[in-house]
C-alpha cells in the first residue's frame, strides 16, 4: 500500500497541537488548530486514525484474509490498552518527580503522582481496568473501545454500510443517555464519550474502505460539495473567533447559537462532527496539492515522522506537555522569550524521539510481527 504522506504530516500535525493545547501557558498554544476552528487535534486524530483503521483492513483482508485482518485489530487494541497503562504509569512517575523537585506543573493532576507512589497496585489496577482514564491519555481508552469493537463492526460495515451509518447515527443520538451506564470512576462516564465518538472513527473507516468506490461519484459534484463544505467551516471557525472578541461579538453569538444549539466535544455534538468532515473533504480534494507539497517540504517530512511514530509519538507528546508546562511554569513570570523556547524545544524533541523509534524501535516491531520464512 502506497503511503499517504499528507495522511503521516496531518497525523503529526495532530500530535503538536495536542501537545501544546495541554501546555496551559505556552505561547504556541495560541497559533494550534483549536484556535481557528470548532473541531480540535481530538478530532483530527481519531478521523484519521479511523481513515487508517479502513485502509490498512483493506490491504491485510486482501492479501491474507478477513480472520487476519480482525486478528490484527484486536491485537493492536491490546497495544493501544497496553500504551494506555504504562504511559499513565510513566506519566504519574513524570509528574511526582517533578513536583519533588519543585517543578509545579497543571498539565495533568497532581493527584496521580500520589497514587503512583502511595498505591502503585491500586493505581495499576484501576489503570489495567480503564476504570480511570488519566487526562491527556483519556483519548486512549476510548481509542482501546472502538479498536477492540473493529473486528466484529468492521466486517459489518463492509457488508451494510448504509444499515451500519443508520445504527451509528442512533448511537450517536443516545450517546449521551449511553455513557453513564460504563463503570467507570466518574458517573457520567469516560471523559469521551464512545457512543457518540464512534460516528466519527468510523466515518473515517468508510472513507478509507469504500474512497474507490464513493469518491468517483462526489467528484460529479465536488464543485458543490465544496461551497457547503466551505460554508460549514467557516461556520464553525465564525464561532470559535467570535468568542474571542467577548462582549463586542455578543449578538454575533446569540445570533449563531440559534442555528447550534450547543457545543459539547466529550459527546461529539452535530458542529463538531460536521466541520471536522468539511474540512476532510477540503483538504482532500481542493487543497490536496497543497498538502502534498506541504508534506514534500522539510517541515512537513518532520511532521510525518512524528505522524508514522503512531504510539510511540503519542506518549511522547503526552510526556513532553507535562515536561514543557513544568518548564514553563517554574520559575513565575518568565518571559514570552523563554516559553516559546520551551515550545520549540518539546516540539524538536518530539521529532528527535519519533525519529529515533522508526529509526530503531519500528523495524524491530516489524521483524517480530513478520511470519517466519519458508
Amino acid at each position: 500500500m502506497k503511503r499517504l504522506i499528507a495522511l503521516d504530516m496531518l497525523r503529526g500535525y495532530a500530535l503538536i497541537c495536542i501537545m501544546l493545547d495541554h501546555m496551559p501557558i505556552s505561547p504556541l498554544r495560541n497559533f494550534t488548530l483549536a484556535n481557528f476552528s470548532i473541531f480540535d487535534a481530538a478530532e483530527l486524530f481519531v478521523l484519521l486514525s479511523g481513515f487508517l483503521v479502513g485502509l490498512v483492513w483493506l490491504g491485510v483482508e486482501r492479501k491474507e484474509g478477513r480472520r487476519a485482518a480482525q486478528w490484527r485489530f484486536a491485537r493492536r487494541a491490546f497495544e493501544v490498552w497496553r500504551a494506555l497503562v504504562l504511559g499513565g504509569i510513566v506519566m504519574a512517575l513524570l509528574s511526582a518527580g517533578l513536583l519533588a523537585l519543585g517543578l509545579q506543573h497543571t498539565a495533568i493532576w497532581n493527584q496521580y503522582a500520589e497514587w503512583v507512589i502511595d498505591n502503585p497496585w491500586g493505581y495499576l489496577g484501576t489503570l489495567a481496568l480503564m476504570w480511570l482514564q488519566p487526562n491527556l491519555l483519556d483519548v486512549l481508552a476510548v481509542y482501546v473501545i472502538l479498536l477492540a469493537s473493529a473486528p466484529l463492526l468492521v466486517p459489518l460495515l463492509l457488508r451494510f454500510p448504509f444499515s451500519f451509518a443508520l445504527g451509528s447515527l442512533a448511537l450517536w443520538w443516545f450517546a449521551p443517555v449511553l455513557n453513564p451506564l460504563i463503570p467507570n470512576h466518574n458517573a457520567g462516564g469516560l471523559l469521551f464519550n464512545p457512543f457518540g465518538w464512534q460516528m466519527l472513527f468510523f466515518s473515517g473507516v468508510a472513507m478509507g474502505l469504500f474512497r474507490q468506490q464513493f469518491m468517483p461519484v462526489l467528484m460529479r459534484h465536488a464543485r458543490l460539495i465544496t461551497i457547503a463544505s466551505t460554508v460549514v467551516f467557516l461556520f464553525g471557525a465564525t464561532i470559535v473567533i467570535a468568542s474571542k472578541f467577548g462582549e463586542p461579538a455578543l449578538p454575533l453569538r446569540n445570533a449563531l447559537k440559534l442555528i447550534y444549539g450547543s457545543i459539547d466535544k466529550w459527546h461529539l455534538d452535530g458542529t463538531r462532527y460536521l466541520a471536522i468532515m468539511a474540512a476532510s473533504w477540503l483538504v482532500a480534494v481542493p487543497l490536496a496539492g497543497i498538502m502534498e507539497r506541504l508534506a514534500a517540504s522539510r517541515l512537513g517530512v518532520g511532521m510525518q515522522q512524528i505522524g508514522r511514530g503512531g504510539l510511540w509519538s503519542f506518549i511522547a507528546c503526552v510526556l513532553l506537555s507535562v515536561i514543557g508546562d513544568a518548564f514553563q511554569m517554574n520559575p513565575a513570570d518568565q518571559g514570552v522569550l523563554r516559553r516559546l523556547a520551551v515550545d520549540l524545544w518539546a516540539i524538536l524533541t518530539l521529532w528527535w524521539l519519533s525519529a529515533i523509534w522508526l529509526a530503531y524501535g519500528a523495524p524491530r516491531q516489524k521483524a517480530r510481527k513478520a511470519p517466519p520464512a519458508g
